[in-house]
C-alpha cells in the first residue's frame, strides 16, 4: 500500500448492503464503498520450515467458500476516495456470526449477519401456525455460532380455548427448561412489550422467522415507523431468496440495533458435519460419546444408544428428538 493509501485508510461498520455495494457508518457519515476483489481470495503459502525465508511465495490462490465476503455488522478497513465513497480492503475479525448454507450444489457458507450479541428466531402463536421443528433449526444453527438466542413468540392475542393456551405454554416450558429464554408478545394488547424492550437495549440484535409472524406491527410497537422501514428493505430483497441480495442494521432509540432477515423459504446448515449434529441440541449434550457405538452412533437405530434412552426415560423430549431426526436427514434445506 503506499503512502497516500494508508493516510486515507479508515474503519467503520457496515450498516447495509445490496448486491456489490456496502454502506459503511464511519464516525457518523455514510460511506458508499465497493470491496476488494482480493477478499475473495485466499492466498496458500508453502508449509513453514526453520528454513523459510520472511517473505514466502505464494504457491496457489484459492476462491473463498463465501457468497459475500463482507456482512452486515462487519468492521471493516477502506480507503476513503473522497465525495463519500470508498474501497473496502479488510474486514476485520469477528466476534460472532450468524450463518446458513447457501443455496445450490456448490457448498457456500452465506453469513446473514456479523458481530451480533443475540439471535432472536420469531414465531406466530397462531396464523401461522408455529413450526417448532424450524425453531429448532434456528437454535442449532446459533449453537454452531456460538450466539445465545432469545426465543420470541407474538400474537399472543390469537391464541384461542384453554387447550391451544396449554399446547403454547408446554412447548415454551420445554425450551426454557433447555435454558433458552422466551418472550410470550403481544403489540396488539402490549403484552411482553416491555420485556422485549429490555431484551433488546443496548445489544445487536438479529431477528429470523418466516414471512406474516407480525414482527412488521411488533417492530412499530417497540419504535415507531421501525417495522414499515423493515417491511420496505424485505419487500425489495423478495420472500424466500436463497441470496440476500439488500440488508440493513436499524438502530434503536433505546440503544442497540436490529437486524431483520427476510422470510427464508430454506435454511441450511454450515460449518456442522452429520455425526456432529446431536452436540448442537444441548439437552443431548451429556450423552454424546455414551452410547455403545461411542461417536459412530447415529442415534436412529443403533442398540446400546444413550441418547435413545434418555428419549425413552423423559430425559429428551420425543418431539425434540423427532426434530433431531429429521434435521439429520435434511441437513442443507428445511422447508
Amino acid at each position: 500500500m503506499d503512502t497516500a493509501e494508508s493516510t486515507n485508510e479508515n474503519t467503520g461498520v457496515v450498516f447495509k448492503k445490496t448486491t456489490g455495494t456496502y454502506y459503511v457508518n464511519a464516525g457518523g457519515q455514510t460511506i458508499t464503498c465497493t470491496a476488494s476483489a482480493m477478499l475473495r481470495k485466499e492466498l496458500i503459502l508453502p508449509t513453514a520450515s526453520r528454513t523459510s525465508v520472511p517473505k514466502q511465495r505464494v504457491v496457489e490462490v484459492k476462491e473463498v467458500s463465501v457468497v459475500d465476503p463482507v456482512a452486515v455488522g462487519d468492521l471493516v478497513r477502506f480507503i476513503d476516495l473522497g465525495g463519500g465513497a470508498g474501497h473496502i480492503k479488510a474486514v476485520l475479525p469477528r466476534r460472532s456470526k450468524l450463518t446458513r448454507r447457501a443455496a445450490g450444489r456448490k457448498p457456500l457458507e452465506q453469513v446473514i449477519v456479523a458481530n451480533v450479541d443475540q439471535v432472536i428466531p420469531v414465531f406466530a402463536a397462531a396464523q401461522p401456525k408455529p413450526t417448532w421443528h424450524l425453531l429448532d433449526r434456528y437454535l442449532a444453527s446459533a449453537e454452531v455460532s456460538e450466539v445465545p438466542s432469545v426465543i420470541l413468540i407474538t400474537k399472543l392475542d390469537l391464541v384461542r380455548g384453554r387447550k391451544a393456551e396449554r399446547e403454547l405454554a408446554a412447548v415454551v416450558e420445554e425450551y426454557r427448561a433447555l435454558g433458552y429464554p422466551a418472550l410470550l408478545t403481544s403489540a396488539v394488547i402490549g403484552a411482553g412489550m416491555e420485556a422485549l424492550k429490555d431484551t433488546l437495549k443496548d445489544k445487536v440484535s438479529v431477528f429470523v422467522g418466516k414471512s406474516g409472524v407480525g414482527k412488521t406491527t411488533l417492530l412499530n410497537a417497540i419504535q415507531p415507523d421501525l417495522g414499515l422501514r423493515v417491511n420496505e428493505v424485505n419487500e425489495k430483497i423478495g420472500t424466500g431468496r436463497h441470496t440476500t441480495t439488500h440488508l440493513e442494521m436499524f438502530p434503536l432509540d433505546i440503544g442497540g440495533a436490529i437486524v431483520d432477515t427476510p422470510g427464508m423459504k430454506t435454511f441450511g446448515l454450515w460449518n456442522i458435519e452429520t455425526e456432529d449434529l446431536a452436540w448442537f441440541f444441548i439437552e443431548m449434550r451429556p450423552f454424546v460419546g455414551a452410547c455403545k457405538f461411542g461417536l459412530d452412533c447415529t442415534h436412529h437405530h443403533e442398540p446400546g444408544c444413550a441418547i435413545k434412552r434418555a428419549v425413552e426415560d423423559g430425559q429428551i423430549s420425543e418431539r425434540r428428538y423427532a426434530s433431531y431426526l429429521q434435521m439429520r436427514e435434511h441437513m442443507y434445506l428445511e422447508y
